[in-house]
Protein backbone atom coordinates (compact mmCIF):
# COMPACT_ATOMS: atom_id res chain seq x y z
CA UNK A 1 0.00 0.00 0.00
CA UNK A 2 1.08 3.61 -0.52
CA UNK A 3 0.98 6.50 1.84
CA UNK A 4 -1.38 9.32 0.96
CA UNK A 5 -0.32 12.23 -1.16
CA UNK A 6 0.80 15.17 0.96
CA UNK A 7 3.14 18.08 1.11
CA UNK A 8 6.23 15.83 1.11
CA UNK A 9 7.14 15.28 -2.54
CA UNK A 10 10.18 13.10 -1.81
CA UNK A 11 10.30 9.41 -0.93
CA UNK A 12 8.33 8.76 2.26
CA UNK A 13 7.77 5.47 4.10
CA UNK A 14 5.86 4.40 7.18
CA UNK A 15 7.90 2.07 9.38
CA UNK A 16 6.82 -0.51 11.95
CA UNK A 17 8.79 -2.98 14.08
CA UNK A 18 8.34 -6.69 13.41
CA UNK A 19 10.45 -9.29 15.21
CA UNK A 20 12.92 -6.64 16.40
CA UNK A 21 13.37 -5.44 12.81
CA UNK A 22 12.09 -2.18 11.34
CA UNK A 23 10.24 -2.81 8.06
CA UNK A 24 8.23 -0.66 5.67
CA UNK A 25 4.47 -0.92 6.13
CA UNK A 26 3.44 1.82 3.64
CA UNK A 27 5.10 4.17 1.17
CA UNK A 28 4.28 6.88 -1.34
CA UNK A 29 4.67 6.93 -5.12
CA UNK A 30 8.08 8.56 -4.99
CA UNK A 31 9.39 5.79 -2.74
CA UNK A 32 7.89 3.15 -5.02
CA UNK A 33 9.65 4.76 -7.98
CA UNK A 34 12.96 4.25 -6.15
CA UNK A 35 12.34 0.48 -6.06
CA UNK A 36 11.16 0.19 -2.46
CA UNK A 37 8.33 -2.11 -1.46
CA UNK A 38 6.16 -2.98 1.53
CA UNK A 39 7.80 -5.46 3.90
CA UNK A 40 11.35 -4.38 3.00
CA UNK A 41 13.73 -3.95 5.95
CA UNK A 42 14.48 -0.32 6.65
CA UNK A 43 18.26 -0.79 6.46
CA UNK A 44 17.92 -2.17 2.90
CA UNK A 45 15.63 0.69 1.95
CA UNK A 46 18.14 3.29 3.14
CA UNK A 47 20.86 1.53 1.18
CA UNK A 48 18.77 1.90 -1.99
CA UNK A 49 17.41 5.39 -1.32
CA UNK A 50 19.55 7.63 0.89
CA UNK A 51 16.97 10.47 0.82
CA UNK A 52 14.14 8.32 2.23
CA UNK A 53 12.09 9.99 4.95
CA UNK A 54 10.44 7.72 7.53
CA UNK A 55 7.64 8.02 10.05
CA UNK A 56 6.66 5.54 12.75
CA UNK A 57 3.41 3.69 12.26
CA UNK A 58 0.52 4.78 14.47
CA UNK A 59 -1.96 1.89 14.45
CA UNK A 60 -4.66 3.57 16.60
CA UNK A 61 -4.62 6.62 14.33
CA UNK A 62 -4.83 4.44 11.22
CA UNK A 63 -7.80 2.52 12.61
CA UNK A 64 -9.59 5.70 13.64
CA UNK A 65 -8.99 7.22 10.20
CA UNK A 66 -10.31 4.11 8.44
CA UNK A 67 -13.48 4.18 10.57
CA UNK A 68 -13.94 7.88 9.76
CA UNK A 69 -13.43 7.14 6.07
CA UNK A 70 -16.06 4.40 6.35
CA UNK A 71 -18.56 6.93 7.69
CA UNK A 72 -17.72 9.21 4.75
CA UNK A 73 -18.31 6.30 2.33
CA UNK A 74 -21.88 6.11 3.61
CA UNK A 75 -22.75 8.88 1.11
CA UNK A 76 -22.42 6.30 -1.69
CA UNK A 77 -24.12 3.27 -0.09
CA UNK A 78 -25.83 2.43 3.22
CA UNK A 79 -23.98 -0.90 3.35
CA UNK A 80 -20.41 -0.03 4.32
CA UNK A 81 -18.01 -2.39 6.12
CA UNK A 82 -14.49 -1.09 6.87
CA UNK A 83 -11.92 -3.86 7.21
CA UNK A 84 -8.72 -3.14 9.14
CA UNK A 85 -6.08 -2.27 8.08
CA UNK A 86 -6.77 -0.80 4.62
CA UNK A 87 -10.07 -1.93 3.11
CA UNK A 88 -13.59 -0.55 2.81
CA UNK A 89 -16.30 -2.78 1.34
CA UNK A 90 -19.50 -1.31 -0.11
CA UNK A 91 -22.60 -3.03 -1.43
CA UNK A 92 -23.67 -0.85 -4.37
CA UNK A 93 -26.92 -2.69 -5.15
CA UNK A 94 -29.42 -0.12 -6.40
CA UNK A 95 -27.09 2.82 -5.77
CA UNK A 96 -25.06 3.28 -8.96
CA UNK A 97 -27.92 4.87 -10.93
CA UNK A 98 -27.93 7.75 -8.42
CA UNK A 99 -24.46 8.69 -9.68
CA UNK A 100 -25.06 8.24 -13.45
CA UNK A 101 -23.68 4.73 -13.60
CA UNK A 102 -20.90 2.64 -12.13
CA UNK A 103 -18.07 4.28 -14.03
CA UNK A 104 -19.17 7.75 -12.96
CA UNK A 105 -19.54 6.52 -9.39
CA UNK A 106 -15.95 5.27 -9.21
CA UNK A 107 -14.74 8.45 -10.88
CA UNK A 108 -16.42 10.54 -8.20
CA UNK A 109 -14.97 8.38 -5.41
CA UNK A 110 -11.52 8.69 -6.94
CA UNK A 111 -11.86 12.47 -7.25
CA UNK A 112 -13.08 12.86 -3.66
CA UNK A 113 -10.19 10.76 -2.35
CA UNK A 114 -7.72 12.78 -4.40
CA UNK A 115 -9.05 15.96 -2.80
CA UNK A 116 -8.40 14.40 0.61
CA UNK A 117 -4.88 13.38 -0.38
CA UNK A 118 -5.62 9.66 -0.44
CA UNK A 119 -4.38 7.20 -3.06
CA UNK A 120 -7.10 4.63 -3.59
CA UNK A 121 -7.63 1.53 -5.72
CA UNK A 122 -11.11 0.27 -6.41
CA UNK A 123 -12.83 -2.71 -7.95
CA UNK A 124 -16.50 -3.29 -8.71
CA UNK A 125 -18.00 -6.68 -9.49
CA UNK A 126 -20.93 -8.98 -8.76
CA UNK A 127 -19.17 -10.56 -5.77
CA UNK A 128 -16.99 -9.33 -2.97
CA UNK A 129 -14.19 -11.73 -3.92
CA UNK A 130 -14.13 -10.50 -7.52
CA UNK A 131 -14.14 -6.85 -6.40
CA UNK A 132 -11.25 -7.59 -4.03
CA UNK A 133 -9.28 -9.18 -6.87
CA UNK A 134 -9.85 -6.24 -9.22
CA UNK A 135 -8.94 -3.67 -6.57
CA UNK A 136 -5.57 -5.30 -5.87
CA UNK A 137 -4.58 -7.23 -9.00
CA UNK A 138 -6.35 -5.67 -12.00
CA UNK A 139 -3.93 -5.47 -14.90
CA UNK A 140 -1.20 -7.51 -13.23
CA UNK A 141 0.17 -10.40 -15.24
CA UNK A 142 0.43 -13.79 -13.57
CA UNK A 143 4.03 -14.84 -13.07
CA UNK A 144 6.05 -17.15 -10.91
CA UNK A 145 5.66 -16.64 -7.15
CA UNK A 146 8.34 -14.56 -5.52
CA UNK A 147 9.19 -17.26 -2.99
CA UNK A 148 9.53 -20.07 -5.49
CA UNK A 149 11.99 -22.82 -4.66
CA UNK A 150 14.95 -23.85 -6.74
CA UNK A 151 13.13 -26.76 -8.35
CA UNK A 152 10.39 -24.51 -9.79
CA UNK A 153 9.96 -24.74 -13.55
CA UNK A 154 10.41 -21.35 -15.16
CA UNK A 155 7.83 -22.03 -17.85
CA UNK A 156 4.11 -22.64 -18.05
CA UNK A 157 2.52 -25.98 -18.70
CA UNK A 158 1.28 -26.69 -22.22
CA UNK A 159 -2.37 -26.40 -21.22
CA UNK A 160 -1.66 -23.13 -19.48
CA UNK A 161 -0.04 -21.63 -22.58
CA UNK A 162 -2.97 -22.67 -24.72
CA UNK A 163 -5.35 -21.06 -22.29
CA UNK A 164 -3.33 -17.86 -22.00
CA UNK A 165 -3.23 -17.41 -25.76
CA UNK A 166 -6.98 -16.83 -25.88
CA UNK A 167 -7.08 -14.21 -23.12
CA UNK A 168 -5.96 -10.63 -23.56
CA UNK A 169 -4.07 -9.30 -20.54
CA UNK A 170 -4.72 -5.68 -19.63
CA UNK A 171 -1.89 -3.17 -19.25
CA UNK A 172 -0.30 -2.97 -15.83
CA UNK A 173 -2.29 -0.85 -13.41
CA UNK A 174 -0.78 1.63 -10.97
CA UNK A 175 0.66 0.38 -7.69
CA UNK A 176 -1.47 -0.77 -4.82
CA UNK A 177 -3.21 1.95 -2.86
CA UNK A 178 -4.30 2.53 0.72
CA UNK A 179 -7.00 2.18 1.67
CA UNK A 180 -8.32 -0.23 -0.93
CA UNK A 181 -11.98 0.39 -1.71
CA UNK A 182 -14.05 -2.48 -3.08
CA UNK A 183 -17.58 -1.99 -4.32
CA UNK A 184 -19.84 -4.88 -5.23
CA UNK A 185 -23.36 -5.44 -6.52
CA UNK A 186 -25.55 -8.42 -5.81
CA UNK A 187 -26.30 -10.58 -8.81
CA UNK A 188 -28.80 -13.29 -7.92
CA UNK A 189 -30.66 -13.30 -11.24
CA UNK A 190 -32.31 -16.66 -11.87
CA UNK A 191 -33.96 -17.62 -15.08
CA UNK A 192 -34.52 -15.38 -18.07
CA UNK A 193 -32.06 -14.49 -20.76
CA UNK A 194 -28.35 -14.60 -20.01
CA UNK A 195 -26.56 -11.24 -19.72
CA UNK A 196 -25.28 -9.91 -22.99
CA UNK A 197 -21.57 -10.26 -23.48
CA UNK A 198 -19.74 -6.95 -23.28
CA UNK A 199 -16.35 -6.36 -24.75
CA UNK A 200 -13.99 -5.93 -21.80
CA UNK A 201 -11.85 -3.43 -23.63
CA UNK A 202 -14.82 -1.01 -23.62
CA UNK A 203 -15.05 -1.01 -19.82
CA UNK A 204 -12.64 0.38 -17.23
CA UNK A 205 -10.40 -2.41 -16.04
CA UNK A 206 -11.55 -1.99 -12.44
CA UNK A 207 -15.20 -2.76 -13.31
CA UNK A 208 -16.43 -6.26 -14.13
CA UNK A 209 -19.59 -6.15 -16.29
CA UNK A 210 -22.66 -7.92 -14.98
CA UNK A 211 -22.25 -11.68 -15.35
CA UNK A 212 -18.70 -11.37 -16.72
CA UNK A 213 -16.73 -12.16 -13.54
CA UNK A 214 -15.41 -15.37 -15.10
CA UNK A 215 -13.88 -13.58 -18.08
CA UNK A 216 -12.50 -10.68 -16.06
CA UNK A 217 -10.88 -12.80 -13.34
CA UNK A 218 -9.46 -15.50 -15.62
CA UNK A 219 -6.21 -13.64 -16.53
CA UNK A 220 -5.52 -12.48 -12.98
CA UNK A 221 -2.92 -14.26 -10.79
CA UNK A 222 -4.15 -16.88 -8.34
CA UNK A 223 -3.12 -14.62 -5.45
CA UNK A 224 -6.20 -12.54 -6.31
CA UNK A 225 -8.32 -15.29 -4.72
CA UNK A 226 -7.13 -14.29 -1.21
CA UNK A 227 -5.07 -17.45 -0.81
CA UNK A 228 -2.19 -18.12 1.55
CA UNK A 229 1.29 -17.44 0.22
CA UNK A 230 2.22 -21.12 0.55
CA UNK A 231 -0.77 -22.16 -1.57
CA UNK A 232 0.08 -19.56 -4.22
CA UNK A 233 3.68 -20.82 -4.37
CA UNK A 234 2.57 -24.44 -4.68
CA UNK A 235 0.12 -23.63 -7.45
CA UNK A 236 2.80 -21.67 -9.30
CA UNK A 237 5.21 -24.59 -9.22
CA UNK A 238 2.52 -26.71 -10.89
CA UNK A 239 1.99 -24.16 -13.65
CA UNK A 240 -1.37 -22.94 -12.27
CA UNK A 241 -0.69 -19.22 -12.12
CA UNK A 242 -3.92 -17.69 -13.38
CA UNK A 243 -7.43 -17.99 -12.02
CA UNK A 244 -8.55 -19.30 -15.39
CA UNK A 245 -6.19 -22.25 -14.98
CA UNK A 246 -7.99 -23.25 -11.79
CA UNK A 247 -11.45 -22.90 -13.33
CA UNK A 248 -10.59 -25.58 -15.87
CA UNK A 249 -9.47 -28.11 -13.25
CA UNK A 250 -11.74 -30.73 -11.60
CA UNK A 251 -13.03 -29.37 -8.32
CA UNK A 252 -12.62 -32.66 -6.48
CA UNK A 253 -8.93 -32.82 -7.38
CA UNK A 254 -8.35 -29.23 -6.26
CA UNK A 255 -10.07 -29.82 -2.93
CA UNK A 256 -8.19 -33.06 -2.34
CA UNK A 257 -4.77 -31.59 -3.05
CA UNK A 258 -5.05 -27.98 -1.84
CA UNK A 259 -7.89 -28.19 0.68
CA UNK A 260 -11.44 -26.91 0.65
CA UNK A 261 -10.25 -23.35 1.24
CA UNK A 262 -9.18 -22.98 -2.38
CA UNK A 263 -12.52 -24.22 -3.70
CA UNK A 264 -14.35 -21.91 -1.28
CA UNK A 265 -12.43 -18.87 -2.51
CA UNK A 266 -13.23 -19.81 -6.11
CA UNK A 267 -16.92 -20.15 -5.30
CA UNK A 268 -16.96 -16.83 -3.48
CA UNK A 269 -15.30 -15.04 -6.38
CA UNK A 270 -17.65 -16.56 -8.95
CA UNK A 271 -20.78 -16.11 -6.85
CA UNK A 272 -21.58 -19.79 -6.21
CA UNK A 273 -21.13 -19.20 -2.45
CA UNK A 274 -22.73 -15.98 -1.14
CA UNK A 275 -20.46 -13.52 0.63
CA UNK A 276 -22.63 -10.50 1.42
CA UNK A 277 -21.32 -7.25 2.84
CA UNK A 278 -22.47 -7.22 6.45
CA UNK A 279 -21.78 -3.89 8.09
CA UNK A 280 -21.49 -4.14 11.84
CA UNK A 281 -23.73 -2.04 14.00
CA UNK A 282 -22.38 1.04 15.66
CA UNK A 283 -20.84 -0.21 18.93
CA UNK A 284 -21.01 1.64 22.20
CA UNK A 285 -17.94 3.82 22.52
CA UNK A 286 -16.61 4.67 25.95
CA UNK A 287 -13.57 6.86 25.49
CA UNK A 288 -12.28 10.21 26.72
CA UNK A 289 -9.20 12.18 25.76
CA UNK A 290 -7.14 14.99 27.17
CA UNK A 291 -5.20 17.36 24.91
CA UNK A 292 -2.28 18.94 26.75
CA UNK A 293 -1.11 22.52 26.15
CA UNK A 294 2.52 21.47 26.68
CA UNK A 295 4.19 18.07 26.28
CA UNK A 296 4.60 16.09 29.50
CA UNK A 297 6.89 13.24 30.46
CA UNK A 298 6.73 12.70 34.22
CA UNK A 299 4.77 9.86 35.83
CA UNK A 300 3.12 12.37 38.16
CA UNK A 301 1.82 14.33 35.17
CA UNK A 302 0.42 11.16 33.61
CA UNK A 303 -1.29 10.32 36.89
CA UNK A 304 -2.81 13.81 37.04
CA UNK A 305 -4.14 13.37 33.50
CA UNK A 306 -5.72 10.04 34.44
CA UNK A 307 -7.34 11.63 37.48
CA UNK A 308 -9.06 14.10 35.16
CA UNK A 309 -10.16 11.57 32.53
CA UNK A 310 -11.22 8.63 34.69
CA UNK A 311 -14.27 10.26 36.37
CA UNK A 312 -15.61 11.28 32.97
CA UNK A 313 -15.18 7.76 31.59
CA UNK A 314 -16.91 6.24 34.61
CA UNK A 315 -19.78 8.71 34.17
CA UNK A 316 -20.23 7.54 30.56
CA UNK A 317 -20.29 3.93 31.72
CA UNK A 318 -22.83 4.71 34.42
CA UNK A 319 -25.17 6.35 31.92
CA UNK A 320 -25.32 3.10 29.93
CA UNK A 321 -25.44 0.83 32.99
CA UNK A 322 -22.11 -0.81 32.23
CA UNK A 323 -18.73 -1.32 33.85
CA UNK A 324 -15.28 -1.53 32.30
CA UNK A 325 -13.63 -4.93 32.08
CA UNK A 326 -10.65 -4.00 29.89
CA UNK A 327 -9.20 -0.50 29.54
CA UNK A 328 -6.60 0.92 27.19
CA UNK A 329 -4.52 4.03 27.83
CA UNK A 330 -2.97 5.68 24.77
CA UNK A 331 -0.17 8.22 25.15
CA UNK A 332 0.37 10.10 21.87
CA UNK A 333 3.82 11.63 21.63
CA UNK A 334 5.01 14.70 19.76
CA UNK A 335 6.82 12.49 17.20
CA UNK A 336 3.43 11.03 16.12
CA UNK A 337 4.13 7.70 17.85
CA UNK A 338 1.73 6.17 20.37
CA UNK A 339 2.46 4.26 23.57
CA UNK A 340 -0.32 1.87 24.59
CA UNK A 341 -0.94 0.01 27.86
CA UNK A 342 -3.94 -2.12 28.80
CA UNK A 343 -5.32 -3.22 32.16
CA UNK A 344 -7.98 -5.79 33.00
CA UNK A 345 -10.32 -6.05 35.96
CA UNK A 346 -11.45 -9.19 37.72
CA UNK A 347 -15.02 -7.80 37.74
CA UNK A 348 -16.58 -5.04 35.64
CA UNK A 349 -16.44 -1.77 37.51
CA UNK A 350 -17.07 1.94 37.05
CA UNK A 351 -15.55 2.99 40.36
CA UNK A 352 -12.58 5.33 39.75
CA UNK A 353 -10.97 4.35 43.06
CA UNK A 354 -10.75 0.72 41.95
CA UNK A 355 -9.49 1.45 38.44
CA UNK A 356 -6.92 4.15 39.24
CA UNK A 357 -4.40 1.87 41.07
CA UNK A 358 -4.35 -0.56 38.15
CA UNK A 359 -3.54 2.18 35.66
CA UNK A 360 -0.88 3.60 37.98
CA UNK A 361 0.95 0.26 37.92
CA UNK A 362 1.30 0.47 34.13
CA UNK A 363 2.56 4.04 33.82
CA UNK A 364 6.20 2.99 34.14
CA UNK A 365 5.90 1.07 30.87
CA UNK A 366 5.18 4.26 28.90
CA UNK A 367 8.16 5.78 27.08
CA UNK A 368 7.46 9.52 26.89
CA UNK A 369 10.21 10.16 24.33
CA UNK A 370 10.32 13.90 23.56
CA UNK A 371 7.01 14.44 25.34
CA UNK A 372 3.36 13.38 25.35
CA UNK A 373 0.85 15.83 23.93
CA UNK A 374 -2.41 13.86 24.15
CA UNK A 375 -3.87 11.14 26.40
CA UNK A 376 -6.78 8.90 25.50
CA UNK A 377 -8.53 6.43 27.82
CA UNK A 378 -10.93 3.89 26.35
CA UNK A 379 -12.96 1.00 27.77
CA UNK A 380 -12.25 -1.76 25.27
CA UNK A 381 -14.64 -4.21 26.92
CA UNK A 382 -17.70 -3.18 28.89
CA UNK A 383 -20.22 -5.45 30.59
CA UNK A 384 -23.61 -4.64 32.10
CA UNK A 385 -23.82 -3.98 35.82
CA UNK A 386 -27.32 -4.74 37.03
CA UNK A 387 -29.01 -2.14 39.19
CA UNK A 388 -30.08 -3.07 42.72
CA UNK A 389 -33.75 -3.69 43.47
CA UNK A 390 -35.73 -2.43 46.47
CA UNK A 391 -35.84 -4.83 49.45
CA UNK A 392 -37.88 -5.16 52.64
CA UNK A 393 -36.66 -5.45 56.24
CA UNK A 394 -35.77 -9.14 56.00
CA UNK A 395 -33.95 -8.69 52.70
CA UNK A 396 -32.18 -5.59 54.02
CA UNK A 397 -30.96 -7.49 57.10
CA UNK A 398 -29.69 -10.34 54.96
CA UNK A 399 -28.02 -7.84 52.60
CA UNK A 400 -26.28 -6.13 55.54
CA UNK A 401 -24.87 -9.44 56.72
CA UNK A 402 -23.76 -10.22 53.18
CA UNK A 403 -22.00 -6.85 52.92
CA UNK A 404 -20.16 -7.52 56.17
CA UNK A 405 -18.83 -10.76 54.74
CA UNK A 406 -18.56 -9.33 51.24
CA UNK A 407 -15.89 -6.83 52.09
CA UNK A 408 -13.41 -9.65 51.76
CA UNK A 409 -14.86 -10.50 48.34
CA UNK A 410 -14.31 -6.95 47.05
CA UNK A 411 -10.80 -6.94 48.47
CA UNK A 412 -10.10 -10.28 46.81
CA UNK A 413 -11.32 -8.98 43.44
CA UNK A 414 -9.09 -5.90 43.76
CA UNK A 415 -6.16 -8.15 44.67
CA UNK A 416 -6.81 -10.32 41.61
CA UNK A 417 -6.88 -7.19 39.45
CA UNK A 418 -3.58 -5.88 40.84
CA UNK A 419 -1.81 -9.19 40.48
CA UNK A 420 -3.33 -9.66 37.03
CA UNK A 421 -1.88 -6.33 35.94
CA UNK A 422 1.56 -7.83 36.61
CA UNK A 423 1.31 -11.47 35.54
CA UNK A 424 -1.91 -11.51 33.50
CA UNK A 425 -5.43 -12.38 34.59
CA UNK A 426 -5.23 -15.80 32.90
CA UNK A 427 -2.44 -16.85 35.28
CA UNK A 428 -4.71 -16.53 38.36
CA UNK A 429 -6.98 -19.56 38.70
CA UNK A 430 -9.34 -21.21 41.14
CA UNK A 431 -10.76 -24.73 41.44
CA UNK A 432 -14.40 -25.66 40.93
CA UNK A 433 -16.17 -28.94 41.71
CA UNK A 434 -17.06 -31.48 39.02
CA UNK A 435 -19.75 -34.15 39.29
CA UNK A 436 -17.70 -37.32 38.94
CA UNK A 437 -16.62 -40.28 41.07
CA UNK A 438 -13.11 -40.40 39.59
CA UNK A 439 -10.80 -38.98 42.31
CA UNK A 440 -8.46 -37.00 40.04
CA UNK A 441 -11.37 -35.43 38.11
CA UNK A 442 -13.38 -34.03 41.02
CA UNK A 443 -12.14 -30.47 40.37
CA UNK A 444 -11.47 -28.28 37.34
CA UNK A 445 -9.32 -25.17 37.03
CA UNK A 446 -10.95 -21.89 35.90
CA UNK A 447 -9.62 -18.36 35.56
CA UNK A 448 -10.40 -16.47 38.74
CA UNK A 449 -11.28 -13.26 36.89
CA UNK A 450 -14.05 -14.95 34.87
CA UNK A 451 -15.53 -17.27 37.49
CA UNK A 452 -17.26 -17.05 40.84
CA UNK A 453 -15.88 -18.65 44.02
CA UNK A 454 -16.92 -22.28 44.29
CA UNK A 455 -19.84 -23.03 46.59
CA UNK A 456 -21.27 -26.26 48.04
CA UNK A 457 -18.52 -28.71 47.27
CA UNK A 458 -20.06 -32.20 47.18
CA UNK A 459 -19.06 -34.43 50.06
CA UNK A 460 -16.95 -37.45 49.13
CA UNK A 461 -18.34 -40.84 50.14
CA UNK A 462 -15.02 -41.62 51.81
CA UNK A 463 -11.98 -39.69 52.98
CA UNK A 464 -9.82 -38.23 50.24
CA UNK A 465 -6.06 -37.54 50.56
CA UNK A 466 -4.65 -34.05 50.90
CA UNK A 467 -1.99 -34.73 48.27
CA UNK A 468 -2.89 -36.51 45.04
CA UNK A 469 -0.50 -37.61 42.29
CA UNK A 470 -0.37 -40.01 39.38
CA UNK A 471 -0.42 -43.67 40.46
CA UNK A 472 3.04 -44.97 41.40
CA UNK A 473 3.93 -48.65 41.36
CA UNK A 474 4.14 -50.45 44.72
CA UNK A 475 6.22 -53.61 44.97
CA UNK A 476 3.94 -56.10 46.73
CA UNK A 477 2.40 -59.53 46.11
CA UNK A 478 -0.07 -59.55 43.22
CA UNK A 479 -3.10 -60.40 45.36
CA UNK A 480 -6.05 -58.15 46.40
CA UNK A 481 -5.22 -58.55 50.10
CA UNK A 482 -3.40 -55.62 51.78
CA UNK A 483 0.28 -56.60 52.10
CA UNK A 484 1.98 -56.62 55.48
CA UNK A 485 5.15 -55.26 53.92
CA UNK A 486 5.70 -53.45 50.61
CA UNK A 487 8.32 -51.38 48.82
CA UNK A 488 7.53 -47.90 47.45
CA UNK A 489 9.80 -45.03 46.34
CA UNK A 490 12.89 -47.06 47.13
CA UNK A 491 11.90 -47.71 50.75
CA UNK A 492 10.49 -50.64 52.67
CA UNK A 493 7.21 -49.97 54.50
CA UNK A 494 5.46 -52.03 57.17
CA UNK A 495 1.71 -52.02 57.62
CA UNK A 496 0.19 -50.86 60.92
CA UNK A 497 -3.54 -50.53 60.09
CA UNK A 498 -5.63 -50.51 56.93
CA UNK A 499 -9.16 -49.24 56.22
CA UNK A 500 -11.16 -50.23 53.15
CA UNK A 501 -11.71 -51.22 50.50
CA UNK A 502 -13.54 -48.57 48.43
CA UNK A 503 -14.21 -49.90 44.96
CA UNK A 504 -14.16 -47.37 42.07
CA UNK A 505 -14.87 -48.37 38.50
CA UNK A 506 -13.72 -46.41 35.42
CA UNK A 507 -16.10 -44.32 33.32
CA UNK A 508 -16.95 -46.86 30.65
CA UNK A 509 -18.43 -44.16 28.36
CA UNK A 510 -15.06 -42.34 28.19
CA UNK A 511 -11.72 -43.56 26.90
CA UNK A 512 -9.25 -42.63 29.65
CA UNK A 513 -5.71 -44.09 29.24
CA UNK A 514 -5.08 -43.69 32.98
CA UNK A 515 -7.92 -46.10 33.80
CA UNK A 516 -7.07 -48.96 31.50
CA UNK A 517 -6.12 -50.95 34.61
CA UNK A 518 -9.82 -51.59 35.25
CA UNK A 519 -11.64 -51.62 38.58
CA UNK A 520 -9.67 -50.37 41.60
CA UNK A 521 -9.98 -51.18 45.31
CA UNK A 522 -8.73 -48.21 47.38
CA UNK A 523 -7.33 -48.59 50.92
CA UNK A 524 -6.29 -46.07 53.56
CA UNK A 525 -3.01 -47.53 54.83
CA UNK A 526 -1.19 -46.37 57.99
CA UNK A 527 2.42 -47.54 58.26
CA UNK A 528 4.44 -48.15 61.40
CA UNK A 529 6.37 -44.89 60.85
CA UNK A 530 3.10 -42.87 60.87
CA UNK A 531 2.67 -42.26 57.14
CA UNK A 532 -0.96 -42.38 55.98
CA UNK A 533 -1.12 -43.40 52.33
CA UNK A 534 -3.87 -43.94 49.78
CA UNK A 535 -3.15 -47.12 47.86
CA UNK A 536 -5.23 -49.24 45.53
CA UNK A 537 -5.20 -52.65 43.92
CA UNK A 538 -5.91 -52.63 40.15
CA UNK A 539 -7.70 -55.79 39.08
CA UNK A 540 -6.38 -55.43 35.53
CA UNK A 541 -8.13 -54.85 32.21
CA UNK A 542 -6.08 -53.55 29.27
CA UNK A 543 -3.07 -53.25 31.61
CA UNK A 544 -1.60 -55.69 34.13
CA UNK A 545 -2.91 -55.81 37.70
CA UNK A 546 -1.03 -54.82 40.83
CA UNK A 547 -0.67 -52.36 43.74
CA UNK A 548 -0.24 -48.60 43.31
CA UNK A 549 0.01 -45.54 45.57
CA UNK A 550 -1.88 -42.39 44.50
CA UNK A 551 -1.94 -40.00 47.49
CA UNK A 552 -1.08 -39.07 51.04
CA UNK A 553 -3.26 -37.74 53.87
CA UNK A 554 -0.50 -35.65 55.49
Amino acid sequence: MRAGRGSLAGPLAIVEELSNTQVISALNEAAEAEGLFVGQPLRDAHAICATLLTRKRNIPAETAFLMALGRWAGKFSPWVAPQVPDEINLDMTGCSHLFDGEAALLTQIDADCADMGITVRMGLADTLGAAWALARYAGQAAGLPVDRSGDAIDQEARATRARAARISVRPAAPGQGAPSGKAGRRHWTRGGAAPQAVELSQQPERIAPVGQAHRVLAPLPVAALRLEASAVAQLGRLGLRQIGDLLDQPRASLARRFGRGLVLRLDQAMGSTPEPVSPAGVPDSFAVRLTLPEPIGLVEDLQAGIDRMLPRLCALLEERGKGARLLRLEAHRVDQAAQIVTVGLARPSRDPDRIRPLLAMKLEQIDAGFGIEMLRLEAMQAEPIHARTQAGHLEATAAARTRQAGGQTVALEDLIGRIGARVGLEAITRRHPVETHIPEKTAKVLAAAWSEPAQDWPAAPHARPLLLWRPELVMAPDVPQVPERFRWRGRDWELATAEGPERIAPEWWLEDPNWRSGVRDYWVVVTTCGARLWVFFAHGAALSRGWFCQGSFA
